[in-house]
């Protein structure tokens, strides 16, 4: 394998970076598409690891949101689990 390497012109190694520098921007914009289609650039995120029991932590608007956040993480959470259940079925 060195031999071959060896045998190689001068300035070979930049066409190789060049397609691994490719390589990289393609997987990073497919990432950031994935993470975009499945919610994970959603900033009220945060508020799911409150309860009912972080009330006194928060101001009354806070826990609020915290709560309806909450809802309806678990309404999305109920429509995955039923989609994922019809497609095993």
């Amino acid at each position: 394998m060195s031999e071959f390497l060896n045998s190689l012109e001068d300035g070979w190694t930049i066409y190789l970076w060049l397609v691994a520098g490719a390589g990289i921007v393609i997987a990073a914009i497919f990432a950031v598409r994935w993470a975009a289609h499945n919610d994970q650039f959603d900033e009220d995120i945060k508020y799911v690891v409150f309860d009912e029991n972080d009330r006194d932590k928060m101001t009354p608007e806070e826990f609020d949101k915290a709560m309806e956040v909450n809802k309806e993480q678990e309404k999305l959470r109920e429509e995955y689990l039923k989609r994922e259940a019809a497609g095993h079925s």
